[in-house]
């Protein structure tokens, strides 16, 4: 028996620099936000049948809040269909941004490998950015994202 093929994609949330912004982080990214922003995509590019036939494989399966990182999952056969609609994502909210795919991997394997080391790169960046106004509940948020991101599955 032949499993369900599947691709995974991780993607980088990043604010439009050719946009104004107000607002320190305007940013709100979960798991609904990208997801809906995402859908919403399929369906003004490739309709409903196209929307139908991607939803039966496409999953937002992890969300860092903090270094704006996301994994995604969609059916080999869909997934150029959903790439190609989350490059004409313009926003999230009324914040735009821009997506950045990071890696495209066909196993849950590999993308949790690139996830984690993207994940702790950013956030060591952003420890730096942010310096002494770093709080432990930042901190423990941070751990736990990336404990999540290990115990990642189907």
């Amino acid at each position: 028996m032949v499993g369900f093929k599947n691709s995974y994609m991780v993607m980088e949330v990043l604010l439009d620099p050719n946009k104004e912004i107000s607002g320190d982080d305007p940013i709100v990214v979960t798991q609904f936000n990208i997801s809906k922003a995402i859908k919403d995509g399929i369906l003004v590019n490739f309709g409903e049948c196209g929307l139908a036939s991607s939803l039966g494989s496409f999953q937002v399966k992890y969300v860092n809040p903090i270094t704006k990182l996301c994994v995604m999952r969609a059916s080999r056969d869909e997934y150029q269909k959903i790439w190609s609609s989350i490059s004409m994502v313009r926003s999230i909210g009324n914040c735009p941004v821009l997506f950045n795919l990071l890696d495209l991997s066909g196993s849950i394997k590999a993308c949790k490998t690139a996830t984690l080391k993207c994940d702790e790169l950013k956030f060591e960046q952003y420890k730096l950015m942010v310096g002494a106004c770093l709080s432990a509940d930042v901190t423990q948020h941070m751990q736990n994202c990336l404990e999540k991101i290990r115990i990642l599955e189907h």
